[in-house]
């Protein structure tokens, strides 16, 4: 059999201008990225003061000036060749990297790639001088007026690389992508002083200052400014400290998760799964946190030598960070009132005034009658024991440690929770750390009160939905269903983890028909639902068998019940996460088993709904995110009332 022969093309070196324009593709995208490196070259250089200056959302013109130590004139020509830097001197300082440059790959890519002009003066010297770079290629070095610092303009970015500007964007989304890169730097150093603007038009002016909050301000407003709750926290070399947001104040997706390493803006998929898990419960499904965090880090623990862009690093005990950031922002949210606050809005024109309200549509404007009989707290409705009915407790038999089951585990020196880890926890990041006898005293401490010694509580049911009840602040709405599925998830939770959930037998098991790949599903999960109270067996083709379901769904039909839970199986794929799997179970069966908009309670029932409340651990949120109360304060209400 014959071959058809080729000649292959000799191996040759390739020229500079070439292998810079082939390291501009990696690491100079769009005009963002020319700005992302500049200005964190002119941080490195110590400035203080920095300004950048775009034209057509870069395409045309960034300009980028500083008052940082400069560049002499004798190695500017050099600091435009490839790997050519001042950052770092051997191959040993690539693990201990402590500025944001250190490849000497930046200034290079972009004069390769666009018509550059470059002034710098240095302290020593008395004048500054400027080098013209066209297309990597110097055309002139001569003296100039400058003062102190540099000075780097570049015009027709990917002029000679028409692939690559055709890509490129709109202006305004060009200008987006610019106006993120500038916040990131921005936030991570309140202390510069900053202007960003566009075509003539200033886009933000930033002072200097101590205060990271003004900075956050600046930025986003008060929306999230007034929102932030901070955090610290320093185990070992590790310091975190920053902000982390009310999670009344969430977005659609995690571009506001600013996590700064070492002053370096950084994504990380293990922290920004730690972030999900300490706001687990208190967001609903597809909304993100908002967060500011710094970590400080001893520069050999990391290796920021992983991505062109430097966006991603690599620590060298990653699980001690993920635990010291999931336990920080945990222990700080058990330590805050995360009840969400009603704002009363000014009436905008479009509203009805007052004149043309029907007087009737207001309940408590209306005089008592029969319709309104939801208001009269007499007990007509049947009778449900808080205590009892959920999960089989009797009246103030809730033990110690129930109302705070541990969703992490602490790292050494964290605010203690009052019940030890238990070591089967599903819910418990693995660790090889341990807790000190002090701290295990510590959680074992009893819980004070119990529901049968507080005192009884009153409160309005309204529309059969929502009790109202007065506090010091003012008054509080709550709703009855979002709380008291709270009460039944956490008291659930704790049963779980106790291997204690009571299942109820049937005298004849119920067989139920799936699709084939339910099934499949509900029977390789068998253990995961055991624990739950949950027993089926295969009974052939595609039925299985319901033999016991927890006691406190007794009135749900097993065969509901069973298809209710099979979309959470499913939808985690063909290997869920055990706790994830567990956790979304537990939502389901406590969102069947808690009481509904529209049931009537009465005053005993609505005292064991408030009595409870107060001994959740997360009783602001529902377990599906949702907020079980609204607070309206004294002051709102009297400015609503023009009493002030």
């Amino acid at each position: 059999m014959s071959t058809s022969s080729t000649t292959r093309p000799p191996i040759r070196q390739l020229a500079p201008n070439v292998i810079n324009k082939i390291a501009a593709g990696e690491v100079i995208e769009r005009p963002a990225s020319v700005v992302k490196e500049l200005l964190e070259n002119s941080v490195d250089s110590g400035a203080d003061q920095i300004e950048i200056i775009v034209e057509k959302g870069g395409t045309e013109a960034i300009t980028i000036i500083d008052n940082g130590c400069g560049i002499p004139h004798d190695q500017l020509e050099l600091a435009v060749t490839s790997h050519a830097t001042s950052k770092i001197s051997d191959a040993d300082d690539l693990f201990r990297v402590g500025t944001f440059g250190f490849r000497g790959e930046a200034l290079a890519s972009i004069a390769s790639v666009s018509q550059c002009v470059i002034r710098s003066r240095s302290a020593d010297q008395e004048t500054g001088f400027e080098l013209i770079i066209n297309g990597g290629n110097t055309e002139s070095l001569a003296p100039c007026s400058q003062p102190f610092g540099t000075s780097i303009s570049i015009r027709e970015l990917f002029y000679n690389t028409p692939v690559r500007r055709k890509f490129m964007r709109t202006v305004q989304t060009e200008m987006g992508h610019i106006t993120e890169a500038f916040t990131r730097v921005a936030l991570a150093y309140p202390n510069l002083g900053l202007k960003l603007t566009h075509n003539t038009r200033t886009l933000h002016h930033l002072h200097a200052s101590e205060n990271w909050q003004d900075r956050i301000s600046a930025f986003f407003g008060p929306e999230i400014a007034d929102k932030l709750i901070p955090i610290e926290s320093e185990h070992n070399d590790i310091k975190l400290s920053g902000f982390v947001v009310d999670p009344s104040v969430s977005r659609a997706n995690n571009r506001m998760q600013y996590l700064f390493l070492n002053g370096r803006y950084i994504r990380d998929r293990s922290l920004q799964h730690a972030l999900t898990e300490s706001y687990r419960g208190l967001l609903m499904t597809g909304r993100y946190p908002v967060v500011f965090l710094k970590l400080d880090i001893p520069y050999d623990q990391v290796d920021v030598n992983v991505h062109p862009a430097k966006l991603e690093v690599r620590f060298q005990d990653g699980g001690k960070i993920y635990s010291q950031l999931l336990g920080t922002i945990r222990n700080r949210f058990l330590s805050t009132d995360l009840t969400a606050k009603a704002q009363l809005q000014k009436p905008s024109g479009n509203e009805p005034s007052e004149s043309s309200v029907n007087p009737k549509s207001f309940a408590l404007n209306a005089p008592p009658n029969e319709s309104q009989s939801r208001m009269d707290f007499r007990p007509t409705a049947p009778v449900r024991d808080f205590t009892s009915a959920p999960v089989g407790q009797g009246p103030g038999s809730m033990s110690a440690g129930s109302h705070s089951v541990p969703a992490f585990k602490p790292f050494p020196g964290a605010m203690p929770i009052r019940q030890p880890i238990n070591p089967n926890d599903p819910f418990a990041p693995t660790s090889s750390e341990t807790r000190s006898a002090e701290q295990v005293a510590l959680e074992q401490v009893a819980f004070p009160t119990t529901p049968a010694s507080m005192p009884r509580q009153t409160a309005l049911q309204v529309h059969n939905t929502y009790l109202i009840t007065e506090t010091e602040e003012g008054m509080v709405v709550i709703d009855q269903h979002a709380l008291h599925e709270r009460i039944i998830y956490e008291q659930l939770r704790e049963k779980v983890l106790a291997d204690k959930v009571e299942s109820q037998k049937l005298l004849v098991p119920e067989p139920v028909t799936l699709p084939p790949s339910d099934a499949a599903a509900v029977l390789d999960q068998k253990d995961t639902l055991k624990k739950l109270g949950i027993e089926v067996e295969e009974f052939g083709g595609d039925t299985v068998l319901v033999s016991a379901y927890p006691a406190m769904l007794a009135k749900q039909n097993p065969a509901e019940m069973l298809r209710g839970i099979v979309e959470s199986l499913t939808t985690e794929g063909s290997e869920p996460d055990r706790r994830d799997l567990i956790d979304e179970l537990l939502h389901m069966m406590s969102c069947k088993a808690a009481v509904k908009a529209g049931d009537e309670l009465t005053p005993e029932e609505i005292s064991d709904l408030l009595n409870y409340r107060e001994l959740c651990q997360d009783a602001h949120h529902c377990p599906h995110g949702r907020p079980t109360a609204l607070v309206f304060s004294r002051e709102d209400l009297d400015k609503k009332f023009k009493r002030i």
